[in-house]
This record gives structure tokens, sequence and C-alpha cells, in this order.
């Protein structure tokens, strides 16, 4: 499935040379690059100008617990290249303590300074199917909840604590805390105790840390996509990126699916907006307001916003299709 999101970046790389480039000589770090929304990321924030450092567990030699051998790093740092960027690979474990200060501090030694950090670090879906969705937190294996716990709050702290040292070297650092959900939407729990707290825990961590970056006038913000077309996604379905419209009739919900670049484009936008820290610090926020914000769309032309449609449609009762929501 990896050449879903491929096809996407080379049909747009020969519009590159007269696309703005708003982050040139900026440093970014896009933490969890390997796929999904963080590959997206990455290319898109190359596609702005910047300089981007991917990281991940999964290499053209070695494969992560996810088990997905068909994205790696290197892929990604080519499609920032094709973009106009320079990716730059870099194997990562981020809940190896050793391992991310090695990372920190071979892009001060190349850089000097990071000015962007987006903390995009999961990879748990594979625990989710066997040991989350329909289980009480207590039939949770409790080896796997965890494990859920590791991977999405115990790297983004590693991370943020390790990195943001190097990161207010920057006059205007960002730090970009990917989640699911915003901090309104999760105000419903999300079914499953152990991945409520890896999905809202982020959303605190962007709340606080931009507390302590605004007296460098820095930004800390929480971004979630809506329903993500990533490539796992797409490959649950048996569907491409061509054709995704062709899973709505398993699954209905699934009209109201976003590809990877919807985020990335708002989210670069973001990073390329002067005045962020004052619009943006310390809150939570979607891909669709950022879109609307931004006057970003998604690869197909629209806005789709899935929370509204979820919270509205499916969880109010509103009546309503997805096609209402893009």
């Amino acid at each position: 499935m990896e050449n879903d999101i491929t096809a996407q970046d080379t049909a747009r790389t020969a519009q590159d040379t007269d696309h703005p480039r708003p982050l040139t000589h900026r440093i970014a770090l896009v933490a969890g690059a390997t796929r999904g929304a963080g590959r997206a990321l990455a290319v898109e924030l190359g596609r702005a100008g910047a300089t981007v450092y991917v990281t991940g567990r999964t290499t053209r030699d070695r494969v992560s617990e996810v088990g997905r051998a068909t994205e790696t790093i290197e892929e990604t740092a080519e499609l920032v290249d094709a973009a106009g960027g320079t990716g730059i690979a870099v194997p990562t474990d981020h809940l190896e303590e050793d391992q991310v200060r090695a990372l920190v501090e071979r892009i001060d030694r190349e850089q000097g300074r990071l000015d962007i950090l987006v903390n995009d670090l999961w990879g748990g879906e594979h625990l989710l199917v066997g040991s989350v969705f329909g289980k009480k937190s207590w039939e949770t294996p409790l080896a796997d909840g965890l494990r859920i716990l590791e991977l999405g709050v115990r790297s983004h702290v590693i991370t943020a604590a390790l990195t943001l040292p190097l990161l207010i070297h920057s006059d205007a650092p960002l730090l970009v805390e990917v989640t699911d959900g915003t901090a309104e939407f999760n105000r419903r729990y999300r079914e499953n105790l152990y991945y409520d707290l890896a999905k809202t825990a982020p959303i605190r961590i962007a709340f606080g840390l931009g507390e302590e970056l605004a007296e460098y006038g820095g930004a800390a913000v929480a971004v979630t996509p809506g329903f993500l077309r990533s490539e796992q996604m797409l490959g649950h379905f048996g569907v491409t990126e061509e054709n995704w419209r062709d899973a709505a009739v398993q699954e209905p919900d699934f009209a109201i699916a976003e590809s990877p670049y919807y985020l990335a484009r708002a989210v670069a936008a973001l990073a390329a907006d002067p005045d962020r820290a004052a619009r943006w610090n310390r809150k939570s926020t979607s891909s669709a307001e950022l879109a609307k914000v931004y006057g970003v769309r998604d690869v197909d032309g629209s806005q789709p916003d899935a929370l509204a449609y979820f919270q509205e449609v499916r969880f109010d009762g509103k009546p309503g299709t997805p096609d209402d929501y893009r």
C-alpha cells in the first residue's frame, strides 16, 4: 500500500517549482514518519521548503512490531526530497533514550537548532483489534494495555524532554502533538482506558509544554486528523487510494475519510503562520478546523469534517450523511 501515498506525492511533484516555500531554511523533526499522517507531514513540510529529519523503527533492513515492511523511513525521506525539501532518515526507537539523545545530538551538530518538532509517535494499531476494541479495560491483556501507554504516551514524553532543549534555540519554536481526537471530542470515553489515556495525554502535553514554551515565543498545539485514510486502513478494507470509496460499502462511515495529506497540508500552513503562537498555543485542533482557517483542501478538493460528522450524526442522531460534511 505504500504506493498509494507515493502516487499522490509524485503526481504533484511537477507543480513544486512554483509552490511557495515559506519554511525554507527551517529545520523540522517528524518523530514517527514511517507512514500515515507522519509520512505526509514530513512531505508537506518539505514541500514548504524545510529540511526534515524523519524517524521511525521500520527501515529497509528492519521491520517494527507493527509488521509492515511496505513503508520505510528511507522512502519517506525520498518523498520529502521529491517534494522539494531535504529529507534525512534516522532510524530511531523513541522509547530508547540513548537513541533519542543521539538523534538530538546529530541535529544539533548538523544544523545547530531545531525549529519544528512533530510528535507523531504511535504504532499501536496492531494491538487495538484483538485487545482493545469491544473489550472492557480489565479484559485487555495488561501487557498490551501497558504497551499502548508506552507507544502513545511514554514515547512522546521522552522525545519532548530530550528535544525541547534544542527546540528553544529556534526564534519561533513549534511543537505539534499528533493524536486522535480533539479535547472536545475526547470528552467522550474512547472505549477503553488504555486507548483513552494514550489519545488524551498528547493534548495535555501540548497544553503544558505550550505554557513553558511561551516565554521563548514558541507554541505547542495538539492536532488530530478525522477518519484517517492511512495505508493500514486502506489495507484493512482491501482498497487503494484510487478506489477508496469502494470501502464505504463495507463501512458507510468510511465515506467521510480523509487522506493523510489533509492534516499535513493544514499543519504546514500553521507552521508557516507568523501568528501561530497567538492563535494556537496550548490549543487542541483538528485537520478540519485548520483547513477552514487556512483554506486548505484534501487531495480530492474537499474539506471533510469527520469529527463533526461523528459527533452530530453518529452520536447525537442529527440527520445527515458523510457527503454533508465534505
